[in-house]
């Protein structure tokens, strides 16, 4: 039998609110499928660009999170529009915006 999956709506809500514990400020820029929506989360480093990660599995099922726009930070612009595209492709999706110098996100998973 499968591993039963979060709902998206309560990951999400649970990896805002660790942000918020840890003194980063995060919002949902997009509400996607409440129940199966993938996530998006946009890392704007405040000034020092934006880098976009991308919410996947690997082949045994780990939630990991790839670079979806490279590894170095990108124009807002940029970013933008790679989010646009996204979701003109999977309208389910999630976009959450995490404003972090550092570049944190607290989310659950790794960054390959």
């Amino acid at each position: 039998m499968a591993d039963p999956k979060l709902k998206t709506a309560i990951y999400v809500a649970a990896g805002v609110r660790l942000c918020s514990v840890n003194g980063v400020v995060a919002t949902v820029a997009r509400r996607g499928d409440d129940e199966a929506g993938a996530v998006l989360l946009k890392l704007n480093r405040l000034g020092a660009g934006v880098t976009v990660l991308a919410q996947t599995r690997t082949p045994e099922g780990e939630l990991v999170w790839t670079a979806g726009i490279g590894k170095e930070p990108v124009a807002e612009a940029e970013a933008d529009a790679y989010i646009a595209r996204q979701v003109k492709y999977d309208p389910d999706l999630w976009v959450v915006e995490i404003e972090d110098r550092e570049g944190r996100h607290f989310f659950q998973g790794r960054i390959l």
